[in-house]
């Protein structure tokens, strides 16, 4: 099978044209392996308050409804604004070393979660520990230079999935250790909530960086500075594109990786390029691209694009419908339950609200997966059809679970059970 396998290469711009998941001596596996789990460890942090949040550090702090909410807002709108830079900084330096700083940034705070006693501190925190909403960032284009496009949707969908799993892994982890600080070991809330950060998300952080910049590289070709050594590289600049083809000090990856990878070449399956017959292989600019660094002309071209903004806009109306979910539905469901359900603690709100995160194991490859058929299929008509289908049922499942919270008295298993399932749905097509 291709998943443990070494990767079949595609010699025009050293994308594999399959996922070899299992075998990690080959630089492609580590490369996705690598992705997701920064995204994944940056939720530890990121999303860390939330499940806390309804008992612990809402009482412990005095915060007001507002406060938690405003709370939220900004720790995802830093997650916005940050982005935003990291998009050029991906094009400049490379995804890998992007992501490595990124987990060390965001340890930082993490680190010092524990010395907020007033809603602005909490505020500020929760601002810079939203520097690691960020990695999705280099996830995704760490994974877009490593694939070809006859997988890199699946590879995508796999990388996000799994990381964005870390939304709900972190409900889980975070009450489960509260609840053992304080039975277990008789710490107060007040010291436990504070115990956790320290415990968990600052030290992952740093250690995964730390796997990211020894175990991993930059790109098919070895160093990010040497991306435009490639044959694709040279077959765009022939077809009139602008690129930076001076070649870096050492040779490239094609040339020298017997000294340089030599493990990492035996890893791999490269067809050699032989004459013209192997440009049949190009058949549109993505098979050529190159990422370069950003210029104000390339910013104004690609602003003008519809196919910039349009799947943004997609972006912002699902993943941030599930970033608010899960920012909010732990809180949601103490207020609703505490008092109705026997045992319906903060602890419990949060391993409910950890499912919608966990579904992400199984939507976001299936996503993914789906959408690579429906494209060799149906083209880009028919994928553009899935997405308005999957954002149809996703806006008809919020609409019914806001309706029934407003116009219908919650009570006992049924309702949480009504509530549970509208919003999984929504959170599935949200995914796919």
């Amino acid at each position: 099978s291709h998943l443990w396998e070494p990767a079949i290469v595609n010699p025009v711009n050293l994308k594999s044209y399959t996922i070899p998941i299992f075998n990690l001596r080959d630089p492609y596996s580590r490369a996705s392996h690598l992705s997701w789990l920064g995204f994944f460890v940056a939720f530890l942090s990121w999303f860390a308050f939330p499940p806390l949040i309804p008992e612990a550090i809402k009482s412990d702090l005095r915060l007001s409804g507002a406060q938690v909410a405003n709370s939220n807002i900004i720790a995802l709108s830093a997650t916005l604004g940050i982005r935003i830079i990291v998009g050029p900084l991906v094009d400049r330096y490379g995804p890998r070393k992007v992501m490595a700083w990124l987990l060390v940034l965001g340890a930082i705070p993490s680190g010092l979660a524990g010395t907020a006693y007033s809603a602005e501190a909490l505020y500020v925190l929760r601002f810079f520990i939203g520097i690691l909403g960020a990695t999705f960032v280099p996830c995704q284009a760490w994974t877009s230079a490593f694939f070809d496009k006859n997988c890199v949707g699946t590879a995508n969908a796999l990388v996000g999935g799994w990381g964005n799993m870390g939304g709900g892994a972190t409900f889980a982890i975070m009450t489960t250790l509260f609840e053992a600080l304080t039975h277990t070991y008789g710490l107060s809330a007040h010291v436990a909530w504070r115990a956790a950060f320290a415990i968990v998300p600052a030290p992952i952080l740093l250690f995964t960086a730390l796997m990211t910049l020894v175990f991993a590289q930059d790109h098919p070709a070895g160093k990010w500075s040497e991306r435009h050594t490639l044959p694709a590289a040279a077959i765009a600049h022939r077809d009139g594109d602008q690129l930076d083809l001076r070649r870096p000090e050492k040779e490239s990856h094609l040339s020298s990786d017997s000294n340089k990878n030599e493990k990492d070449t035996e890893a791999v399956t490269v067809h050699p390029v032989i004459a013209e017959e192997d440009l049949d292989l190009v058949q549109s600019t993505v098979d050529v691209a190159i990422n370069e660094s950003l210029t104000l002309k390339a910013t104004v071209k690609i602003l003008k694009n519809p196919l910039t903004w349009l799947p943004a806009l997609a972006y912002l109306t699902t993943f941030g419908i599930e970033l608010a979910i899960d920012s909010k539905f732990a809180d949601i469901l103490y207020t609703l339950f505490r008092k109705k359900l026997p045992g319906f603690d903060q602890t419990t709100a949060g391993y409910y609200t950890s499912i919608l995160g966990f579904l992400n194991l199984v939507t976001r490859p299936a996503g993914g997966y789906i959408g690579d058929v429906v494209y060799r299929r149906y083209g880009t008509q028919g994928k553009k059809a899935w997405t308005l289908i999957c954002g149809l049922i996703m806006g008809a499942a919020l609409v019914g679970g806001g309706v029934y919270m407003e116009n219908t008295r919650v009570a006992g298993d049924e309702s949480l059970s009504i509530l549970m399932g509208a919003f999984s749905v929504a959170m599935i097509f949200s995914e796919f």
